[in-house]
């Protein structure tokens, strides 16, 4: 997974870029196959933002947060990630596991006309 970091109107500190190239590292039991991670941290109005924008071959995740707290805004944001992810994945995993109003085919006419009641039916013709 590749990882890009940019900020503005902060001092580019080596926690701040070991914090997040470790939260994205989680990133990946979701992800498959070559992704890549940009994240854009700055500060407005005394708030601190952090966003991130995830590219992969199936898939393209925004995600943005502000708080007082750049390290906040950052949990913020990947708690907001994931949710999109898993999300995305319950959809695919639903897609495939739905019959799509097909009925089961009867192989075995004899067995089909075992449950048949012949009291409860009414005749239709």
């Amino acid at each position: 997974m590749k990882v890009t970091i940019s900020f503005q109107h902060l001092e580019h500190t080596p926690s701040l870029d070991e914090r997040i190239k470790e939260k994205t590292t989680k990133l990946k039991k979701y992800m498959e196959g070559k992704t890549h991670a940009k994240w854009n941290c700055y500060v407005e109005d005394h708030e601190h933002y952090a966003e991130i924008d995830l590219v992969g071959p199936k898939c393209d995740f925004h995600a943005s947060a502000k708080s007082d707290n750049l390290y906040k805004s950052i949990d913020l944001v990947l708690s907001k990630l994931e949710k999109q992810i898993q999300k995305k994945n319950e959809k695919r995993k639903n897609k495939i596991h739905r019959s799509h109003g097909e009925k089961p085919e009867i192989l075995d006419y004899e067995s089909a006309w075992l449950d048949y009641d012949e009291d409860n039916f009414k005749d239709v013709g």
